[in-house]
């Protein structure tokens, strides 16, 4: 099966490939070392605040758009904009939060429901006594997605880095919910990650991050409801990343739903894992964005919102 192109900006590969797994590091696709992730990752938040919008809303902490879904064991904590077809947002993983997605949540929102959902552990969402995994955040947003809406209404699905493989398993585990998926930047597992990174076995930890980027650290701290589980969540995660696979390929071999996978041709995990998930898919389309690295809403905004929303149509 052949890649669709969705846009003539939209460049697309022809041949999978496969690494042997290895240890990774934070919110990426493919998981680039956290020296180099770091020079990227302050890259993008400057960019994020030099932005110019009035008025400013603090997504992530709106209490006017914020709301809980009691799971049995957290509250799970979401934000709510705009009216018209529903797509849920799932954010990425350490350094992420529902505020990367500003700019995307208040371009779509002017036609759509937008729910944005906080990962357990992440911001205002209660971290719970379950373990960490990407199928355990797959079942928080289907509770939320239940909650929110009617009984049998499907809604959309745009997942980034972390929440992309969340919204793998979102959408093979609860067909029922998911009408079509949009999963930028995320890959089944460590397996996809680039030849550099696999070479890399540095641990994440609270007192790495605290070192490299101790501002971003300060501000993900003030916007958690329990600040003083920063450390705990950060060593859950480093955990839950031991794990090579976090999505197997029989379980995107199963997903119903129309899907698109994003990514930049810079992204640090391999193009080729991108075609490699994309020929998994019974009905998948495939789009990589020029000159873009990992966050590529941040890096081609307009064309990024434009391809996603012209598949959600």
């Amino acid at each position: 099966m052949e890649p669709q192109k969705t846009t003539s900006a939209a460049r697309s590969l022809s041949s999978p490939g496969f690494a042997r797994p290895s240890r990774f590091r934070p919110d990426r696709a493919g998981f680039v070392p956290i020296a180099l992730f770091v020079i990227f990752l302050l890259a993008t938040t400057v960019a994020l605040a030099t932005q110019t919008t009035q008025p400013q809303i603090p997504y992530g902490t709106n209490d006017q758009a914020g709301h809980y879904v009691q799971t049995p064991d957290a509250k799970i904590y979401y934000e709510r904009y705009g009216e018209g077809p529903p797509v849920v947002f799932l954010h990425g993983g350490v350094y992420g939060y529902i505020d990367e997605f500003s700019e995307v949540i208040r371009q779509v929102s002017k036609q759509r429901t937008v729910i944005a959902i906080a990962t357990r552990g992440y911001g205002r969402s209660e971290r719970g006594t379950r373990p960490l995994s990407h199928h355990q955040f797959a079942e928080d947003a289907a509770l939320v997605i239940k909650a929110v809406f009617k009984p049998g209404q499907k809604v959309d699905v745009m997942g980034f880095s972390e929440g992309a493989i969340t919204s793998y398993v979102l959408a093979s585990t609860h067909p029922e919910l998911v009408r079509r998926l949009v999963a930028i930047g995320g890959s089944l597992g460590a397996y996809g990650a680039s030849v550099q990174d696999l070479e890399n076995d540095e641990d994440l930890t609270p007192e790495l991050m605290q070192q490299q980027v101790p501002d971003l650290v300060a501000k993900r701290k003030s916007q958690m409801t329990h600040p003083e589980q920063w450390e705990q969540l950060i060593r859950d995660l480093n955990a839950m990343y031991q794990k090579f696979v976090y999505v197997k390929q029989e379980e995107i071999r199963v997903i119903k739903a129309p899907t698109l996978i994003m990514a930049g041709d810079k992204d640090p995990t391999r193009k080729t894992h991108f075609v490699e998930i994309f020929n998994l898919l019974p009905d998948g389309q495939l789009a990589i964005i020029p000159g873009c690295g990992h966050v590529i809403f941040r890096c081609e905004p307009d064309l990024v919102i434009k391809i996603m929303s012209d598949f959600l149509q």
